[in-house]
């Protein structure tokens, strides 16, 4: 029998044999894909950093100056005689004492609190602030008013009266400059009295206490205007 090929192409069959190679290789080194492709996933930013927006802090208040007078004045030496009888009794303390006391007043006398004015003012001063406040009141009429600021203490004078009785009784005067906002508002709002803006006050107010009685303190006797 003859096994020759004679004309047929064995080129062809060599060369669809590398073909089939080819693409097996392919095959096995890419892998089949299946299905359809899953589109990618957007990537988040990264967060941003809040905006820190930096503001500049309010002043300060301004300090209280305190104006004590020194042992060699008169008023100066009458404060010594007050501490000897007194003896919880210091000038600067005294000075102090007076800043909050002038809050709390200025605040119960706006508000119409008399139960607070009750424990800070004389009888003679509370009964003048008790008929001040009633007066408002039945004309319907309100107090606004604000402290701003107080920005001078000053001791002006000071006394001690003999003739009371077996314990003496100490007067110490007392300038008080504060800014406040001080208006009276009628019963639809308006301003009847004082301006609603920051005013400068200069107060007068005199103080007074039984010496050498536990228990009393410091009330307010008389106040005016410098």
């Amino acid at each position: 029998m003859n096994f020759s090929f004679g004309h047929f192409p064995l080129d062809l069959i060599v060369l669809g044999l590398v073909a089939v190679f080819l693409v097996l290789r392919l095959r096995s080194i890419l892998g089949r894909r299946v299905g359809a492709e899953q589109a990618p996933r957007p990537v988040a930013p990264p967060p941003m950093a809040p905006t820190v927006v930096e503001t500049a802090p309010e002043p300060p208040p301004p300090a209280v100056t305190y104006d004590i007078p020194t042992p060699d004045t008169r008023v100066g030496g009458v404060l010594a005689r007050i501490a000897a009888l007194q003896p919880d009794f210091t000038p600067d303390g005294f000075a102090k004492g007076t800043e909050a006391a002038f809050r709390q007043i200025v605040t119960a006398y706006a508000a119409g609190d008399l139960n607070t004015l009750r424990t800070l003012l004389t009888a003679a001063t509370f009964t003048a602030f008790e008929a001040a406040i009633a007066s408002r009141q039945q004309a319907g009429e309100t107090l606004r008013s604000e402290i701003r600021d107080i920005t001078d203490i000053a001791i002006i004078g000071a006394d001690i009266d003999e003739t009371t009785g077996p314990n003496p009784v100490a007067h110490v005067e007392v300038r008080i400059v504060s800014d406040q906002i001080s208006v009276t508002l009628d019963g639809n709002g308006q301003p009847v009295a004082g301006v609603d803006a920051v005013t400068e006050f200069s107060d007068l107010w005199v103080f007074e206490r039984i010496l050498g009685v536990n228990g009393d303190g410091w009330r307010l006797g008389a106040s005016r205007s410098a």
